[in-house]
């Protein structure tokens, strides 16, 4: 018998602001302004409020964990918020399954409100009435996507989803149409004329515009030797005036958004890929990034100007390695004029990572995938993307450009978007130091840490077993980077100021950038225009400076500043939170697309045996990585073998109690595919032992369905019992991200000993 605890009388009358965040199986958090921890709020509660809603709640109770337990005491604001799903008539009544499960409640749509739509078809939903205590709400029919198996409804379901701007305004587009298609005489004007010089572009395969070009050649810099190194990017701001209906439009996007075969642009067709792209062959004008590059990799000079450019060629990634790699050999022969250049690349880069490692920069290897499609949209395979010394070259030719332009903002004393990346919080520094301590590595990190105490962590590990397991784990205790006024400095790649200007054709941030360097070297100051400025970037805002007033007080006292208004101020913070915001949201509506894929792909493979790297250790199971497909996918903790299993929450594994057997991030395992949830984007492992009778792909053959096939082959000593119970807290705990589930190890000092087979159908879903 649990007997709730009650709250204090004091906490019992205060109320809370927040948002709701639905859960697939009813429940639902409230997500507080104050950064507080998250509310219950019971499917009782969750009844009257959908997902997304703004509400306040009074905690009314806490239960056994000490966690509290809310009641909605007010609606704040019912957000605007189009809802995509499947039409379905049941028992006479029309209605619509939401496809994001986290809205909890069906739609009713009355009699003459589905439009064209027909039964199983996908739908926009627009809102008539809001959800009551006893009622569904109700809804009208505003869009027909088409059939959930058409080629490309995965994109069209993600936009919607997470309100990606997908169409261009009317306006916008008329500006488009009124632009010259090439660079006129009177462009030219005031503009350093390059197209002699042998810019060129350097490239994946499946580019379509192209932001920037590169030169470089021996110079004598100082009393020594160094390098002349020309970084020549779009000059998007020459065309997209400040305040214009293509401003509002690119602004209001913020950036451009990648699906597999798709990409929503940020700026019209006409400009992303024809005016502004720095096309092979054809006049472009161009913001030029003029650097003198010593013998170290210091930058010893560097000089801003406006110009026009003639690309002489247009290479890719893989082209560019294999010249260099052989500078005689047939793809070198087949670009002999420019194998000369390439070297000089090549040497100027060589010097600016020597540079990079002196001032002991973060340099961690990841593996990104790429999803290749055929023309109906079904993935044909899933490979990785690597890294060549071509990517590498154009990274820090990159980087060496966008450091020269926030140091050129800030002597310029103008307003400006910084990109910054903080060191870790306190509370992130706690987990590290535990996790560090625990492998017994006899190294960790300081107060006040610098970059190259991760590096040598990272160095000094690189050959362990366990290395993949420790860079991870160094990675997750770094903070995600944000666009600010405030400048205090990039941690991850140990810069006192960092900016982005390399990519105005598909970031907004850039673009400003761009008018703010004309502006100082017109002697002018650059306004932000009146933009519209939705309110979630104001309430981030809000939120942030609420949360982070006490703790980062010092510290951006301390941060260089420039002179501004408050309304200034107001409008640069705003203005970078919202593009920081839309950052995110172009990052999950992509990942969201991919998982979508990945599982109807594995639905092919259900019942197959793989082998794969344990890539995160929880409390409910481990994820796995395929080594042939790269997807993850969970295996439940109930699938794990017939024993207790301890999670160390400070080692971040998986332990059993009998066996010793231990489960930690890179640990190989072999797996079999037993069940895919295209709706909830989750895919399920079972763990395959020596001498297990596998589940034959013949069973699916014969008509078992995905659902059907955890339940058609049990593992030998499986219990049974009701897993209802398990599985709810299992998903409730999975939807913690891992920074998250790290946190906790902060405040428990022994770990938690958990069932490792009794009890719940597992349930997955993919870490990201």
């Amino acid at each position: 018998m649990y007997i709730k605890k009650v709250a204090p009388t004091s906490v019992l009358l205060e109320e809370f602001e927040g948002s709701v965040q639905g859960h697939r199986d009813g429940h639902g958090f409230l997500i507080r302004d104050n950064g507080e921890s998250d509310i219950y709020l019971s499917p009782n509660e969750m009844r009257a409020v959908l997902h997304r809603d703004r509400v306040k709640v009074r905690i009314v109770r806490q239960d056994r964990k000490g966690r509290p337990e809310g009641r909605i005491v007010e609606i704040v604001e019912r957000p605007e918020q189009p809802i995509i799903g499947r039409l379905l008539q049941e028992g006479g009544l029309w209605l619509v399954a939401p496809e994001d499960k986290r809205y909890g409640q069906d739609v009713m749509i009355p009699k003459g409100a589905t439009g064209t739509a027909k039964v199983g078809q996908v739908v926009v939903v627009e809102l008539t009435e809001p959800p009551a205590l006893f009622g569904q709400p109700v809804g009208r029919v505003k869009e027909v996507l088409g059939e959930i198996d058409d080629p490309g409804m995965e994109i069209e379901i993600a936009v919607r989803k997470y309100s990606v701007p997908h169409e261009f305004s009317a306006g916008c587009l008329d500006q488009a149409k009124g632009l010259p298609d090439k660079v006129r005489a009177q462009d030219r004007k005031d503009r350093v004329d390059l197209r002699d010089v042998p810019l060129v572009t350097i490239d994946g395969e499946d580019a379509r515009d192209f932001d920037d070009a590169v030169y470089c050649e021996p110079a004598k810099v100082g009393r020594g030797k160094g390098w002349r190194l020309l970084v020549a990017i779009a000059d998007v701001s020459h065309y997209v005036q400040t305040g214009s209906d293509i401003d509002i439009d690119a602004y209001d996007r913020a950036t451009s958004v990648y699906f597999p075969r798709r990409v929503i642009p940020m700026l019209p067709e006409k400009l992303s890929n024809g005016l502004c792209s720095l096309n092979p062959d054809v006049d472009r004008l161009c913001m030029v990034c003029d650097m003198l590059v010593n013998a170290k990799g210091d930058v010893h000079a560097y000089q801003f100007y406006p110009a026009v450019m003639h690309s002489h060629a247009r290479f890719t990634y893989t082209e560019v390695a294999a010249i260099l790699a052989n500078t005689r050999g047939p793809e070198a022969l087949k670009r002999k004029a420019r194998v000369n250049d390439l070297m000089n690349l090549q040497d100027v880069y060589r010097a600016l990572l020597a540079s990079r490692a002196t001032r002991g920069a973060v340099d961690f290897e990841t593996t990104e995938t790429q999803i290749v499609c055929d023309e109906s949209g079904r993935i044909e395979k899933i490979v990785p993307r690597v890294r060549n010394e071509a990517h590498r070259l154009i990274e820090e030719a990159m980087l060496a450009a966008n450091v020269c332009s926030a140091d050129f903002i800030q002597q310029g004393q103008h307003p400006g978007l910084f990109r910054v990346h903080e060191g870790p919080t306190a509370e992130k520094k706690d987990i590290l130091r535990n996790y560090l301590k625990a492998l017994g590595l006899g190294m960790s990190i300081s107060d006040d840490p610098h970059t190259s105490e991760f590096q040598k962590i990272a160095q000094a590990t690189k050959d362990r077993p366990d290395a993949q397991q420790i860079h991870t784990m160094l990675l997750r205790s770094m903070q995600q980077a944000i666009y600010t006024p405030v400048n205090s400095g990039h941690f991850g790649l140990a810069y006192e100021a960092y900016t982005h200007f390399t990519s105005p054709i598909r970031r907004y941030p850039d673009l400003l950038v761009h008018r703010v360097i004309k502006s100082i070297l017109l002697g002018r100051k650059y306004k932000l225009p009146n933009l519209p400025v939705p309110g979630e970037a104001h309430a981030k805002l809000t939120k942030r400076l609420e949360k982070n007033k006490a703790a980062k007080g010092a510290s951006d006292a301390n941060a260089p500043r420039v002179r501004m208004s408050a309304a200034d101020q107001q409008a640069w913070e705003a203005a970078g939170l919202h593009c920081s915001a839309n950052e995110r949201r172009a990052d999950e509506a992509s990942r969201d697309v991919e998982a979508w894929l990945k599982c109807k792909y594995m639905r092919e493979h259900l019942g197959e045996e793989y082998g794969g790297v344990v890539s995160a250790a929880t409390s409910f199971g481990i994820f796995v990585t395929l080594d042939a497909l790269y997807v993850e996918g969970l295996v439940h903790i109930t699938e794990l073998g017939g024993e207790y299993f301890r999670f160390d929450e400070l080692r971040q594994e998986l332990r059993g109690e009998r066996t010793g057997i231990r489960y930690a991030i890179g640990t190989r395992v072999q797996v079999q595919v037993s069940r895919v949830d295209l709706d909830g984007r989750k895919i399920d492992f079972r763990l395959v032992h020596p001498g297990d009778d596998l589940l034959p792909r013949a069973m699916r053959d014969k008509g078992v369905s995905a659902a059907d096939v955890p339940q058609a082959k049990k593992r030998q000593g499986a219990v049974k019992g009701d897993r209802a119970a398990d599985r709810r807290m299992a998903d409730a705990e999975r939807n913690r991200s891992p920074i998250q589930a790290l946190k906790a190890s902060v405040k428990k000092a022994s770990t938690k000993k958990v069932a490792g087979k009794p009890k719940g159908p597992r349930s997955s879903r993919s870490r990201r």
